[in-house]
């Protein structure tokens, strides 16, 4: 069990539910911060974890299983529901990737939000919160080229070797592929190998989503 996990399966959790991190705090009866992003880290960078009466309180206050919850954490809710369960020709967000760094495209928890989103039909996309990006550019080929789009998951695990959308805090949006994860510390290989990779302390991260598919 992952410390990411949990909190990824929590914002799952809301989501399912129509709901925002602190949305799911409200109704479960918390404190509407307990779940925000800032929560999950303590001061000094250490991994902060969601304590289990703040657990059953948002499982019982939503009616969900501890099963339930438990293949969210393990990325099998999200993305291998049943095709009776999916939505035909699902339409979700889609932005220009530099658009992405602007203010007001997502709320505290990375979800897509406010104005200026186009749409983009696609099937079998089970992530609620999931949404699409435009690449620009020639700086991610040769496994990105411009003009293709990817769908990214706010909520799908993540771990090294997947590729990732991040957003820092100063508002720089990248695709790269997660090299090392520590508990200070991530490192980012970038897709073109002309371009350099990236190191960053995680207290300098917003969020980090993964790519779960390409137009080619």
């Amino acid at each position: 069990m992952k410390h990411e996990d949990v909190w990824r399966a929590l914002d799952a959790l809301a989501a399912e539910n129509g709901l925002s991190a602190s949305g799911l705090a409200k109704r479960a009866g918390l404190d509407p911060t307990t779940f925000n992003p800032s929560k999950r880290r303590m001061p000094d960078g250490r991994p902060r974890w969601p304590s289990t009466e703040s657990l059953a309180k948002a499982l019982d206050a939503t009616g969900t299983s501890l099963e339930a919850f438990t293949s969210w954490m393990t990325g099998a809710g999200l993305l291998n529901k049943s095709a009776g369960t999916r939505e035909a020709n699902r339409r979700i967000p889609l932005i220009g990737f530099v658009q992405a760094g602007g203010n007001g495209f997502f709320d505290d928890s990375g979800f897509p939000a406010g104005q200026g989103w186009d749409e983009v039909s696609l099937p079998e996309i089970a992530d609620a919160n999931a949404y699409a990006l435009e690449i620009t550019g020639e700086s991610m080929e040769p496994v990105f080229r411009d003009g293709d789009v990817v769908i990214v998951s706010p909520s799908a695990p993540i771990r090294r070797g997947d590729r990732v959308v991040v957003r820092t805090l100063a508002g720089e949006v990248m695709a790269k592929e997660l090299a090392r994860r520590s508990a200070r510390r991530l490192e980012l290989r970038s897709l073109n190998p002309v371009h350099p990779n990236y190191a960053f302390e995680l207290s300098e991260i917003a969020w980090m989503h993964r790519i779960i598919w390409a137009s080619q």
